[in-house]
């Protein structure tokens, strides 16, 4: 079967059905397909480990400096 046929074979089905039930023909286009999201990495065990590291050095320095500042004073 060729568009055509198909064309033609769905007005007649269209055409039958308003004429037999008196119904409303309403055709949809098809829904563009969702834009798909760019993909993340997902951290890995060694990278949260590292992060984690990183805060806890960054932690340990923030308080020596404090305790320095408090200690000069």
């Amino acid at each position: 079967m060729t568009k055509d046929q198909l064309r033609a074979e769905l007005e007649r089905q269209a055409q039958r059905y308003q004429n037999l039930y008196g119904g409303e023909i309403v055709t949809y286009a098809a829904q563009p397909k969702p834009d798909r999201k760019p993909w993340k990495k997902r951290p890995t065990v060694q990278d949260e480990v590292f992060a984690s590291e990183v805060r806890k050095i960054a932690d340990l320095k923030a308080k020596t400096l404090a305790e320095n500042a408090t200690q000069e004073d």
